[in-house]
């Protein structure tokens, strides 16, 4: 596909190339006559087409530059709208000129700023309610500690199951916040995935693993949650055992999770990963609904993918992780 300034200038060229044709054409049948005896008007004829066909090309030569820096700067605005697509909240394109293309950009670094400020409001708001809700569940925690004595066994198990989930969401919530708000990695370090995920599958009883040791480079406290997500979702939606393999491919070290509960629906594998979803059928029992968001959010911060795919009859969860 031609770029767009040789588009422009393409045209501008078959244009003059018409414009001299037809004008030796007009010359060529409608100019003065000489007597073929006189070699004058020949000469003369060839100095005009020789004049015009040169003033076509000096046109040409200095459109160029011209239709090059228009199109320049509509392929500079192009790239800024690609990296605040990507993510990059802070794209912004000069503004040259005051002609449309210019005041394009402007409305771009407008409408980018914007954005940015209701992004980072959002952000903002969420690690200041998470960590708010830190104190009254500290101050609940103590009041069943200091009520056990009076309340019977279920109904404090209970409130402490409560209190636990309140707990892990607002976990979850800080820790989405902390990964929109700190774009780069802040710990990457060379960990042996399968050693790290023998650690996580220890912690469940019903857990398996298998696969070969592969050396990535990761945050260990995230690709930690990774694997604590992945298993804590098969025991709470899934049939036991878990199942966990670490595998390598080319370029990349992959976690397969399955359990032998009824799986994901295909229609789901999409909906699955996005935040407080609950699956069709759902009872609304234990967890909040981010930790597949997290999983992914996680996977693409390392440069890798968190996806469900069928393999064989069952689905599963698969995440990438770049070696």
């Amino acid at each position: 596909m031609l770029r767009l300034y040789l588009r422009f200038y393409l045209a501008l060229v078959a244009s003059l190339v018409m414009l001299v044709l037809a004008i030796m054409a007009a010359w060529h049948f409608t100019g003065p006559r000489w007597p073929a005896s006189l070699p004058i008007g020949a000469y003369h004829r060839l100095s005009i087409h020789v004049v015009t066909m040169f003033m076509a090309l000096l046109v040409g030569i200095v459109a160029f530059p011209i239709v090059r820096q228009i199109s320049r700067r509509l392929e500079r605005l192009q790239r800024g709208v690609e990296s605040l697509g990507a993510g990059d909240l802070s794209a912004r394109v000069t503004v040259e000129g005051r002609d449309e293309v210019a005041r394009l950009a402007t409305a771009f670094n407008h409408a980018a700023t914007r954005i940015e400020q209701l992004v980072g409001a959002h952000k903002a708001l969420l690690a200041n309610a998470s960590h708010e809700l830190r104190t009254p569940l500290t101050r609940i925690r103590l009041a069943v500690e200091l009520m056990k004595d009076r309340a019977d066994a279920k109904q404090r198990s209970g409130l402490q199951q409560d209190i636990a989930e309140l707990d892990r969401l607002v976990d979850e919530i800080l820790l989405a916040s902390r990964l929109d708000a700190v774009p780069d990695a802040a710990a990457i370090e060379e960990l042996d995935l399968l050693a790290l995920a023998a650690e996580e599958c220890a912690r469940y009883d019903e857990a398996q693993l298998e696969g070969t040791p592969v050396i990535i480079r990761a945050d260990p406290r995230l690709v930690r949650r990774v694997l604590r997500n992945l298993l804590e979702n098969g025991r709470r939606h899934g049939a036991p055992p878990t199942q966990v393999r670490i595998t390598r491919e080319t370029a990349a070290a992959v976690i397969t999770v399955w359990d032998n509960g009824r799986g994901v629906p295909q229609s789901e594998f999409e909906a699955v990963f996005r935040p407080f979803y609950r699956p069709r059928g759902s009872d609304g029992g234990a967890g909040a609904g981010l930790g597949l968001a997290l999983v992914r959010q996680i996977g693409r911060r390392h440069g890798g993918e968190a996806r469900c795919e069928m393999q064989g009859d069952r689905s599963c969860f698969v995440v990438t992780l770049p070696i």
